[in-house]
């Protein structure tokens, strides 16, 4: 084996490993950009939370002032979301489709066992 031989190598192990070290740097970037729109999103979430709650005691005053029930109001909101039909499982959600499954081989059980 040649020095030329080995110099290439040397050579071509150095392009690699720059190129590796540009590939880590990009990481890096990514990971503090996506740590800044984490943040970000934090507090977005916060402060709608924040402006649901005012929201909420707002309409509850206002309820109270028209002289409505407002905690009978939200029991009806809670049985009418109850009583909706349940959407179809999402088909790249394994638990959903495992419970759906589930469902259906407990359904042929039952028709079977009548």
């Amino acid at each position: 084996m040649g020095l030329g031989s080995t110099a290439k190598k040397i050579q071509t192990l150095s392009e690699s490993a720059e190129a590796m070290y540009k590939q880590v740097q990009q990481l890096q970037q990514r990971i503090v950009n996506l740590e800044g729109e984490v943040d970000d999103t934090h507090d977005t979430v916060k402060r709608l939370d924040h402006q649901v709650t005012e929201q909420r005691a707002l309409l509850l005053a206002i309820a109270e002032e028209q002289g409505l029930d407002a905690d009978a109001i939200l029991a009806d909101a809670a049985i009418d979301d109850a009583d909706e039909p349940e959407t179809a499982p999402d088909p790249d959600d394994p638990e959903a489709s495992e419970d759906a499954s589930t469902d259906e081989r407990e359904e042929s059980e039952d028709a079977t066992a009548d």
